[in-house]
């Protein structure tokens, strides 16, 4: 066993008001604490930065340059954790998020691993059903056109040195997705990334509710960002995006119909 990991979780913010101090309660829930916890104020304009002053735990840090993967470049660059966890303002993470990651880093043949997990959306209904749904899109989906495991922003870590080594080739490209660049880059260098559903969170499905046209610009990222690394299967998240966009609105329409009668009760 390796000695005590430092960790620290990073949190990319632009006007987060409305979630968070759920967040960052739950990290002060931890049954082991990070060792830092770092939010990048974005330039936010609500009470973003008065909430974080709130938890004496947290450093808050400024990148002026507008975008989330500038914010969270910055923050890996500023962390001084052997582990850099990644998650988001909306993130709600279970008591134990913190020891599972050192646990899974304790390990001396994880070093040179990335490690993701799964999650529910707690703001619908029948988390079961919709953590399903996410594990398989963001999860193996991605997995069959890739060939790995890609990181999910909500939920990751990976040692420092990893980040060291390809933070001077990931995109800063504001049409893709970061983390499934960062994946991509990460594989590419030859660094294995792992998948487990039992790291769960709890995020906000905001997507779903925002207007049609920033749904579809959002969405179309995912073939954008194989496209742009050259994965021939790149037509695949074209195709999945047509499933989302005309058949997960009615299915989660379904599901919280089902789930007057089973409840709604978040799970690990």
């Amino acid at each position: 066993m390796q000695k005590h990991l430092t960790l620290s979780i990073i949190i990319p913010a632009y006007n987060e008001e409305r979630h968070l101090g759920s967040c960052l309660d739950s990290i002060q829930a931890q049954t082991d604490m990070p060792d830092e916890v770092i939010i990048v104020d974005n330039n936010s304009t609500d009470k973003t930065v008065a909430i974080a002053k709130k938890y004496p735990f947290v450093r808050i840090i400024t990148e002026k340059q507008q975008g989330i993967v500038h914010a969270r470049n910055a923050g890996f660059n500023a962390a001084k954790g052997q582990i850099l966890g990644r998650i988001d303002a909306d993130s709600i993470l279970l008591p134990d998020w913190s020891s599972y990651v050192r646990n899974y880093y304790a390990d001396p043949d994880h070093n040179t691993k990335a490690l993701t997990g799964g999650g529910y959306f707690y703001n619908i209904r029948a988390p079961r059903f919709n953590g399903w749904i996410q594990g398989q899109l963001a999860a193996r989906a991605n997995r069959l056109v890739t060939g790995h495991y890609i990181l999910w922003g909500s939920n990751m870590a990976f040692p420092r040195v990893l980040w060291q080594k390809v933070q001077k080739t990931t995109c800063t490209r504001q049409d893709v997705h970061e983390d499934l660049d960062l994946a991509i880059h990460l594989h590419e260098l030859g660094y294995e990334i792992d998948y487990h559903e039992d790291l769960r969170i709890g995020a906000y499905l905001r997507r779903v509710w925002s207007n049609r046209d920033q749904q579809h610009a959002h969405m179309q990222r995912w073939p954008r960002t194989l496209r742009v690394h050259n994965y021939r299967h790149w037509w695949v998240g074209v195709a999945g995006n047509i499933f989302l966009w005309y058949l997960m609105q009615p299915l989660v329409f379904i599901a919280e119909g089902l789930s007057r009668f089973i409840g709604k009760k978040p799970i690990r």
